[in-house]
């Protein structure tokens, strides 16, 4: 009330002059208008009081707000991490507090493209970086264009206002953007463009060196190996002549010269993208895509050395010890050494069957020390490998079993004439699939040795050596003849052939007597098989010369009859000797 006095008060010496001035007024009407004005001054003052009022308790509401806030900062400020602003691997500024909906990442994020947009510009001031103040943020401005907005929440996370945060962080992105624009900026590309220059023009005098050497050196290079060099045999084969030698020395000094070329380009093209910041990370890329597959070649080279080491140790041992088995077997096949049991022809397939094994079992010790061999894909390749290789050699597994089986039961050897079947004649090989078998008509004959397995063979020099071969053969002579000197003849005749052994003696033997005549078989012994046929030849040739000197008739006469009348059937010359 003493404030509205007072007002009344000054207002009523205000408005004193003018009454006395206007004495002539109306009273009625200055009462009127002293009234009004005496509402509206306590109409004011009311609402003065109650916006002192409002304001003092927004004060207060204020204050007590942004205490509590700074108490639950302090409480977060050990568990919130924040969004770090982190270019060319150097930290700016952290942020915690949201920005309306926006995360601190994604303020983070927001400012991080403007700096890097603003620092590749080709034109950068650094006048032109300056904080804009607002009512509710600070914003830190380059030009027209707003980096960063700081808000009082802000400056609590950092325990300072939001005006000297702002002044902080202008000169953090001021002194990033000017570092930004030093490599990005005008003179940055006018210096990219002279060192690509450079580079492109000394790349060319290099190639153009390269050729220059190519051509020069070429043609000399190859007189020098034509005077010197000799064709390349291989015992008696010649794999290359003189001029074939010097066609591939042409090819792989051309070669040479791509290769050299091709090294020089993978340097050059990395250097000229690298000129510029903007290409540079994809200079490093192209040199990787080279460099990597080389590095990790040798990489893998290296630590494949202990295992390299152990697989030459084991084929060494190996080796040795497929050479000591060797020796041995050797030994047995020439009959330096007797071991009871065990035939000179095993020894041979013997040491082919323990060599196999031992290579089997060094693959198998090698196997795993072999680089990727746990990998999927080999596994995967080796299971498939294996799948056709059984499919498709059931046959070929049969005939090596069979030549194994062979082996032991030793039917024949090398050399051995045997009968199989039909076919007649000389071993001349034994593998482990196929036996081959030479004909007396110089027919070479191939039989699986699946078929010997399972088929009768006979074995003539076994037979002839261990208990003789009998050779036979029959003639039949009429009743008329007397069977004794049939019988002697035939035995005379046998005597007469060589080949023929006089122990034991030949025999003879009557195996029919059929309506019209007396069947009579010669036997004798042989050890010689390999002329078997050459003793049966002799033998019949033996038989018809004794029977003709002696007149008897070599026939089968279906009819008794006097022979008056009708010619002996005996050669013409041979009857004169009787």
């Amino acid at each position: 009330m003493k404030k509205l006095f007072i007002t009344i008060l000054s207002l009523l010496c205000c408005l004193a002059p003018q009454a006395i001035a206007q004495e002539k007024v109306d009273s009625d009407s200055i009462i009127r208008h002293l009234q009004a004005q005496l509402q509206e001054i306590q109409l004011r003052d009311i609402m003065l009081s109650e916006q002192l009022e409002r304001s003092g308790q927004a004060q207060r509401s204020d204050s007590l707000r942004k205490s509590q806030l700074k108490a639950r900062i302090d409480s977060l400020r050990q568990i919130t991490a924040g969004a770090s602003l982190v270019i060319d691997g150097d930290t700016l500024l952290k942020l915690y507090a949201r920005k309306g909906g926006m995360l601190a990442e994604d303020r983070i994020e927001g400012i991080k493209k403007q700096i890097l947009s603003l620092g590749k510009r080709l034109t950068f001031f650094t006048d032109s970086c300056y904080v804009f103040e607002g009512e509710f943020y600070s914003d830190i401005m380059v030009g027209t264009d707003v980096v960063m907005s700081i808000s009082d929440e802000d400056g609590l996370w950092e325990n300072c206002t939001r005006k000297e945060l702002a002044e902080r962080y202008r000169n953090v992105i001021e002194k990033k953007i000017q570092e930004i624009h030093d490599e990005y900026g005008l003179q940055q590309k006018l210096t990219g463009l002279l060192t690509v220059a450079l580079i492109l023009i000394g790349q060319w005098l290099i190639f153009k060196l390269t050729l220059w050497l190519y051509r020069r050196w070429r043609i000399r290079l190859l007189r020098m190996l034509l005077r010197r060099a000799k064709p390349l045999n291989i015992k008696e084969y010649e794999a290359l002549n003189i001029h074939q030698l010097g066609v591939v020395f042409l090819v792989t000094f051309r070669i040479l010269l791509i290769v050299v070329i091709l090294m020089q380009l993978i340097v050059t093209i990395p250097l000229v993208f690298s000129a510029f910041p903007e290409t540079e990370a994809f200079a490093y890329t192209i040199f990787g895509y080279i460099w990597n597959p080389v590095k990790n070649i040798f990489g893998a080279v290296l630590g494949f050395m202990p295992n390299l080491f152990q697989i030459i140790i084991i084929i060494l041992c190996f080796r040795y010890l497929v050479k000591g088995i060797r020796y041995v077997m050797n030994e047995i096949g020439n009959g330096n050494l007797k071991i009871n049991g065990f035939y000179a022809d095993w020894a041979q397939p013997t040491f082919v069957i323990v060599r196999v094994l031992c290579y089997s079992f060094m693959f198998v010790m090698i196997w795993p020390l072999l680089p990727s061999s746990n990998s999927e894909v080999f596994q995967g390749v080796s299971v498939f490998i294996g799948v056709i290789v059984s499919l498709g050699s059931s046959s070929i597994v049969g005939n090596v079993m069979a030549g194994m089986v062979m082996t032991y039961m030793r039917p024949f050897r090398i050399g051995d004439f045997i009968r199989f079947g039909d076919t007649e004649g000389f071993v001349i090989e034994k593998t482990v699939l196929v036996t081959r078998i030479r004909t007396r008509k110089n027919d070479v004959i191939t039989i699986p040795n699946s078929n010997l397995l399972t088929s009768q063979t006979s074995n003539y020099t076994v037979a002839a050596q261990n208990y003789g071969i009998v050779v036979h053969t029959k003639v039949t002579i009429g009743y008329d003849m007397y069977w004794k000197d049939i019988r002697q003849l035939l035995i005379n005749a046998a005597k007469a052939t060589p080949g023929i052994k006089a122990t034991p003696a030949p025999f003879v033997m009557v195996t029919a007597l059929d309506d019209f005549y007396v069947e009579y078989e010669i036997n004798a012994y042989t050890s010689k098989s390999e002329t078997l046929p050459v003793i049966y030849s002799t033998l019949r040739q033996n038989i018809l010369d004794n029977f003709h000197e002696a007149g008897v008739e070599i026939m089968s006469p279906h009819i008794f009859a006097h022979r008056n009348d009708l010619e002996l059937q005996i050669p013409k010359h041979q009857q004169t000797k009787n």
